[in-house]
């Protein structure tokens, strides 16, 4: 069994299913979507995040670092990836901590440890668990299944927030523990999906339709995205598709932000969010209104 990397461990989350929840996010996603918010969640290994603001050009990290990985320029240390080991003797040595690693490992018992400090919100808010990532079900399903014993024996309620690019062999491993899917559709369209999210969409779908024949309680995630499926008829091709295929509890529409852009800056790697825009209330008001008159109800902005 392969313990994958946590990149946090949110306390007090009111946005990633019912009630007060802890949510866990795993690192890594087979997905690479443009707009990615977490952009730190989408390499299944470490990283080190630098924040440049906090950096004081004392050439410390400099000085230490054996891999020569490290140098200051213009009063900004500035690291080489390419050289860089993650040993985390900068880290150990920066007084303003401008350098972090972003990815740890947690054995089953160590995470429940961490769980169980929160159990008293679950139990007043109807909240729970939420399992997010990057993509929990792309992780060593082996330790997702254990930990979903594990919570389900303390009888705490179970989410799962999935972009359902992933085996259908590992849902259908957590379908017995899980309460709650939290299940991403960003476009039916196949070739625009490949082209802002590096796949297509076809196993999503799939996956999506497996869990629905089977049972599970769906939440729909859109995440409204200003120039990729903003119209009336991205809307109408997937209200046609869950009307004809799926059984879905709530919808919940996600109007784009940009403000992840510094998190790029701090990986060293391109925003390409830039590209698109923020959808207006009156907008999202009428996608809510599209879904509510074609029979969804349970259909929220944000969430």
């Amino acid at each position: 069994m392969k313990y994958p990397e946590i990149m946090n461990i949110q306390k007090y989350s009111i946005h990633d299913g019912d009630g007060i929840r802890t949510t866990v996010f795993f690192k890594g996603c087979h997905l690479k979507c443009w707009w990615c918010h977490n952009p730190e969640s989408q390499k299944f290994t470490p990283q080190l995040m630098f924040h440049a603001d906090r950096c004081g050009g004392c050439h410390a990290c400099e000085q230490i670092c054996s891999h020569h990985a490290v140098t200051v320029r213009d009063g900004i240390a500035c690291t080489d990836r390419t050289k860089c080991e993650l040993c985390r003797e900068c880290l150990d040595h920066c007084v303003n901590n401008a350098r972090e690693i972003v990815g740890k490992e947690y054995t089953i018992s160590e995470l429940m440890k961490e769980i169980e400090k929160d159990c008293m919100f679950y139990e007043e808010s109807g909240g729970g668990v939420t399992l997010s990532g990057g993509e929990v079900m792309a992780q060593d399903m082996d330790y997702i299944e254990q930990l979903l014993k594990k919570l389900k024996r303390k009888g705490y309620n179970v989410a799962i927030d999935t972009c359902g690019y992933a085996p259908q062999e590992n849902y259908e491993r957590v379908l017995p523990y899980v309460d709650t899917f939290l299940y991403d559709i960003k476009t039916m369209d196949p070739e625009k999906h490949e082209k802002y999210m590096g796949k297509d969409n076809e196993l999503i779908l799939s996956n999506l339709r497996f869990i629905s024949e089977r049972g599970a309680r769906i939440y729909i995630r859109i995440p409204v995205i200003g120039g990729v499926n903003d119209t009336e008829e991205e809307m109408e091709a997937m209200i046609t598709f869950l009307k004809q295929s799926i059984s879905v509890s709530q919808i919940n529409l996600l109007p784009y932000h940009n403000i992840a852009g510094g998190k790029y800056d701090k990986l060293d790697i391109k925003y390409k969010g830039e590209a698109f825009t923020i959808p207006p209330k009156e907008q999202m008001e009428a996608f809510q209104r599209q879904f509510i008159q074609n029979g969804f109800a349970n259909t929220k902005i944000g969430g």
